[in-house]
């Protein structure tokens, strides 16, 4: 249950934006600008970055719809996403974006500055310091999701079919619903 009274029925971060409007509005724009605007990562790889980072920080509402959101986005779909949050040193993706995926991973450990051996494998795998960057900034504003929707206690979805659905609106219409 919940910490806060929340007055809708919807799970996780869904609930908290709709009852707070105020603060779902930049929220919304921060993540539409990280994981929906033009990049030279995919919106799929952006995405399952968001879901890798959750589903580290033991975020199940987070990593279970960003998961989603990344499937509906990439070739191999939800056994892709499920292979990579299992293990991505296995999974079939390529060298560039496992080496940002460990970006990630040290990004929602301790703070302190990526290792300067994740940044050379990254490197030497041909991400760019905007992909670096930009991975940073997903894992870091993740962490920051991860720990709204969890510290808050917000109830997770009925149905798995949920997160397909939020896939579906989010594809088509972004996170501010301005597409």
């Amino acid at each position: 249950m919940p910490y806060i009274r929340i007055t809708n029925d919807l799970p996780g971060i869904s609930g908290l934006m709709v009852q707070r409007p105020d603060t779902a509005a930049p929220l919304n724009q921060l993540v539409e600008t990280l994981l929906r605007a033009p990049n030279s990562l995919s919106p799929g790889e952006r995405e399952l970055i968001a879901a890798y980072t959750s589903d580290l920080n033991e975020t199940p509402f987070c990593s279970g719809s960003h998961g989603a959101f990344a499937a509906a986005q990439l070739e191999g779909g939800h056994d892709l996403v499920k292979a990579v949050l299992h293990d991505p040193d296995e999974a079939p993706i390529t060298p560039r974006l496992r080496a940002l995926l460990r970006i990630a991973a040290e990004v929602r450990g301790p703070v302190s500055a990526v290792s300067p051996e994740a940044v050379a494998a990254a490197r030497a795998e041909g991400a760019d310091d905007d992909q670096i960057h930009d991975t940073v900034l997903i894992a870091a504003a993740f962490c920051m999701y991860n720990r709204y929707v969890s510290c808050l206690d917000t109830v997770l979805p009925a149905d798995s079919s949920y997160y397909d659905e939020g896939a579906r609106r989010i594809v088509e219409r972004g996170y501010t619903g301005a597409r």
